[in-house]
């Protein structure tokens, strides 16, 4: 998420009223996680396991919990809580803004767009030429949709990450200030739910097909030309190439990468990073393999019953 303007060190230190290291007109230019951040960016981190990560990472500002030596060309922000002070940068610089209508007057929707009853369109929507909303779907604010667009009843667009932090009360949510993008020529189905991203965009690149009943979570980028079958549940921060086919009800988990014309047959739970190939079962290997196990096995229980 970048910031309208850019911010020094001590305009952010203030806001949070914490301690920092390094010059006071250190530019500042947005907020990112670790999988995406770049320079310019602050990014948090709360446990020792993942300093040095942070520390080394494309982000020039660490919002950390911990006053430690600061990596040269960096700066640091030394907080009790990171966690709940990247909530607050997100709501100071991307606050919610109710809706006074069912379609916003900052949407910005494309010639011989046709958007059907009941439709929700929030702020700072742009929707392209030649698409077709279905009624019920609800497009959450900053949410960018392509030319020859098509989406079905109840999709929803832009709902919050599944992001939380465990503490002693009760769960505390990552606030999400990020969007979608959905590029030219996708379908989406019915009833699918794609989150937005915690700081950047979940994409859906162009020639896209997606069936009804489909959750992608937050910041995963869906490749161009994938084929995605009903029921399939694909976490966060995930990476789809191009041309990857997931039949039904296929799990993906957070953060791994399905390489380029990879197909996944239905029921798999992909549990790990796939290399082009077909595969089946949980844990997904290759798909001929499967079948001569599963004969195998097979064979062993019919001689086992004579």
């Amino acid at each position: 998420m970048k910031f309208n303007t850019p911010q020094t060190l001590k305009q952010i230190a203030t806001l949070l009223n914490v301690e920092f290291v390094g010059s006071e007109d250190f530019p500042i230019t947005g907020i990112n996680e670790i999988h995406v951040v770049e320079s310019g960016d602050i990014v948090f981190v709360d446990h020792p396991k993942y300093y040095d990560k942070a520390l080394n990472s494309a982000a020039t500002v660490i919002l950390i919990n911990k006053k430690i030596e600061c990596p040269e060309g960096k700066a640091l922000l030394i907080s009790e809580d990171p966690f709940r002070d990247f909530n607050k940068i997100t709501k100071y610089f991307n606050p919610f803004i109710a809706a006074t209508a069912s379609i916003s007057e900052s949407a910005q929707i494309g010639e011989d767009t046709i958007i059907q009853p009941n439709v929700f369109i929030g702020n700072n929507v742009t929707i392209g030429k030649n698409c077709l909303i279905h009624p019920n779907v609800s497009i959450y604010d900053n949410c960018s949709i392509g030319e020859n667009v098509t989406i079905h009843a109840n999709t929803v667009l832009g709902s919050d990450a599944f992001y939380y932090k465990n503490r002693a009360e009760g769960f505390d949510k990552l606030i999400s200030g990020g969007g979608v993008v959905i590029e030219n020529n996708v379908d989406l189905g019915a009833s699918c739910t794609i989150d937005r991203g915690v700081t950047g965009d979940t994409t859906i690149k162009e020639g896209t097909k997606i069936d009804n009943q489909v959750h992608i979570g937050h910041d995963t980028v869906i490749g161009k030309k994938c084929l995605i079958a009903a029921q399939t549940g694909i976490a966060g921060c995930t990476v789809l190439e191009d041309e990857v086919t997931l039949w039904g009800q296929v799990g993906v988990i957070s953060g791994i990468t399905i390489e380029k014309g990879t197909v996944v047959m239905a029921q798999t739970g992909v549990t790990k990073t796939l290399k082009k190939n077909i595969y089946y079962g949980t844990p997904p290997v290759e798909y001929r393999q499967k079948l001569r196990e599963t004969i195998y096995l097979k064979n062993i229980t019919n001689n086992q019953k004579k």
